[in-house]
């Protein structure tokens, strides 16, 4: 854990594990690299961190917040919600790939009891189910299938970068990009009532 009293030192150090992480994953992070880029020693790295896999829970957390702040779930307007992750994304790519690399790395089943990973997702798990329950998603769905499907759509273009141009013609691409994501999640998930809430196949083919 860091110092309860961030220093200068500190906050070099979560900069510079922020850009390696985000860089080179965590398996290809070298914490002397990071020390370096800090302009501090290994040890005192250390010294703040318990282990290099520490380090990269408290970056990865720090941008799970950041993002958590610019986009909030909006279970009553999953495209619009959906729009403004793929523009989170595409706009800051170097921190979806942070976040990525965590996902493919962090071994399975050893994930701590407070993960803020896993505690945004019971977040989010619980307002789409509060959402069902309150007539405005179809109930048919699993909450957790809504959020991964919504999520994946949402994203898919943020590590696309060999197909996206550069330039002058990037805005544009990504503008038709993102009306394509926000077209495909209100056909999958559009806000209905508890009256009129259609069954995943009939939304899928609607």
């Amino acid at each position: 854990m860091p110092p309860r009293n961030p220093d200068a030192t500190s906050d070099r150090i979560i900069t510079a594990a922020t850009a390696e992480f985000a860089r080179h994953g965590i398996a290809g992070a070298r914490v002397e690299r990071i020390a370096k880029a800090a302009r501090t020693s290994k040890e005192r790295v250390y010294a703040y961190f318990s282990s290099k896999e520490a380090l990269y829970r408290f970056v990865a957390a720090r941008e799970l917040a950041a993002m958590a702040d610019a986009v909030h779930l909006d279970p009553t307007d999953l495209p619009g919600y959906a729009g403004r992750v793929h523009d989170h994304a595409t706009q800051h790519p170097e921190r979806h790939r942070l976040m990525t690399w965590g996902q493919l790395e962090l071994p399975a089943g050893e994930t701590p009891p407070d993960d803020p990973f896993q505690e945004s997702l019971r977040r989010k798990i619980d307002q789409l189910r509060t959402a069902q329950d309150a007539g405005h998603l179809d109930p048919a769905w699993e909450p957790e299938d809504i959020l991964v499907f919504v999520s994946q759509l949402a994203t898919s273009w943020a590590s696309q970068t060999q197909l996206t141009p550069t330039g002058e013609e990037r805005d544009a691409f990504l503008a038709a990009r993102r009306a394509a994501i926000v077209a495909a999640v209100e056909r999958l998930f559009p806000a209905t009532t508890s009256d009129t809430a259609l069954a995943p196949a009939d939304t899928q083919g609607a």
